[in-house]
């Protein structure tokens, strides 16, 4: 006699339902103020994307991939040999070490992809093992481990500094990392720690000593560290050091980059992991089962840019140009009398709006009323002053959002006119200022 299996509903009315991580999510903070932007036609300084072309060279590498027939199919999973030596080679004269193309370089679809390989692979479902976060840490962060079946555990920079930021101007090497709060978020479940210098948003560029001291810890907790370095060509005054060249560190890092940053080419989403081979194949095999492979023509495009950038002198003008966008983007808040955290890094202002005055009757549409403060001072911006930035509440666990509840973070891969333009719009905000 053979039993039926029992239907789990069979009500007419019900539905497939998602995974509790997916099925109340809201909008994406970048959606959502994206949309906020273009209701009243702002000036977008908020989303991390260039306003400007790409070089002609890096365009030109682009269209030669794709009309070459080779370039059309699949790439092995580890990716395109010529892309590969790129890496290896970039990186061996960076970490004054030879770097095998073949078994300590992998490349993936976009830097994102690249950590959460690395968090798969790390990771062990059901054991719930820890990954150590510095916030403010970038929104994909957290998802990534979680989705990885690990549990995130969260540090947070914190403003070390004799000045008042909501009224003084401070350096991003002000936010300082408090070790003894990192060693008390460590656990014998805690497997990685992420790092990310330049740092998004704060635009911090980690001191040797800072880097030193995190390694000091890594060394002695047996962590695996991944670092984010995918701003390593925009730092602005400060050295730019990765945590892998120190002693003992090669062994127990992950150094992730991303041809988007590097070349303002976001879309084409390139990014790679370099470590050691025991470190590299499981991040691949990970890799292998999320994305397969990542595209071809682009990763030969991307080949074909580093070899040019190598002797075109690209890298060294573009920081320069970076730098100028910056300086005026704080000269613009300097007149209107915001003040904000001077970067060393990255392309982003941290401006502390704690002086602006939001009238008590102002009315909040129900999609922002929720999120706290920061999204309200943040909507108030776009709305009233046509000019938009990113909410880096965002970047914080709930316990740690109040830090960021005054800032607005800016981006200044942005066109001079753009620049110019968020200027004159925001001269309204004088009128808002406490005194």
């Amino acid at each position: 006699m053979s039993s039926k299996v029992p239907a789990r509903n069979t009500s007419s009315s019900a539905r497939p339902r998602p995974a509790p991580m997916y099925s109340s999510t809201g909008l994406d903070v970048w959606t959502m103020m994206n949309q906020v932007s273009a209701s009243v036609d702002a000036v977008n300084l908020g989303q991390g994307y260039m306003s400007f072309p790409p070089r002609d060279f890096i365009k030109r590498a682009a269209q030669d991939a794709f009309v070459e027939d080779t370039h059309n199919q699949y790439a092995p999973p580890r990716g395109r040999q010529h892309l590969l030596d790129q890496i290896a080679s970039r990186f061996s004269q960076k970490f004054g070490r030879p770097i095998d193309s073949s078994s300590e370089v992998s490349i993936h679809a976009g830097a994102n992809e690249a950590l959460l390989s690395v968090f798969t692979a790390f990771l062990e479902v059901g054991q719930n093992q820890e990954a150590i976060l510095i916030e403010p840490a970038f929104d994909q962060y957290t998802p990534n481990v979680i989705m990885a079946g690990g549990k995130p555990v969260y540090v947070p920079l914190r403003v070390a500094t004799a000045k008042d930021p909501a009224s003084e101007v401070i350096s991003s090497s002000d936010w300082k990392l408090d070790m003894d709060e990192l060693e008390a978020a460590i656990s014998p479940k805690t497997r990685i720690l992420v790092l990310n210098t330049p740092h998004n948003p704060v635009g911090k560029v980690f001191s040797r000593s800072e880097l030193e001291a995190i390694a000091d810890v890594s060394r002695r907790h047996n962590l695996l560290v991944v670092s984010d370095e995918v701003y390593e060509h925009l730092t602005y005054g400060a050295e730019h050091i990765s945590i892998a060249t120190l002693p003992g560190m090669w062994e127990r890092t992950i150094t992730v980059g991303s041809a988007g940053k590097l070349f303002g080419v976001t879309g084409w989403r390139v990014g790679w992991a370099v470590g050691p081979q025991d470190l590299i194949q499981p991040t691949l095999a990970a890799h292998t089962r999320i994305v397969f492979t990542t595209n071809t023509p682009l990763q030969e495009g991307v080949a074909s840019a580093f070899k040019q950038a190598a002797s075109n002198g690209f890298f060294d003008s573009q920081r320069e140009e970076y730098q100028q966008r910056r300086n005026r983007l704080m000269e613009i808040f300097d007149d209107v009398g915001l003040p904000y955290v001077v970067p060393d890094g990255a392309y982003y202002l941290l401006v502390n709006a704690a002086a602006i005055k939001i009238p008590d009757t102002y009315e909040f549409p129900p999609f922002i009323e929720p999120r706290g403060p920061n999204f309200k001072l943040v909507y108030f911006f776009i709305k009233e002053f046509g000019v938009s930035g990113i909410p880096p509440t965002e970047f914080y666990s709930d316990e740690h959002k109040p830090l960021a509840n005054d800032y607005i973070r800016f981006a200044f891969c942005k066109t001079d006119q753009g620049l110019e333009d968020a200027s004159k719009r925001l001269q309204k905000l004088k009128q808002y200022l406490q005194s």
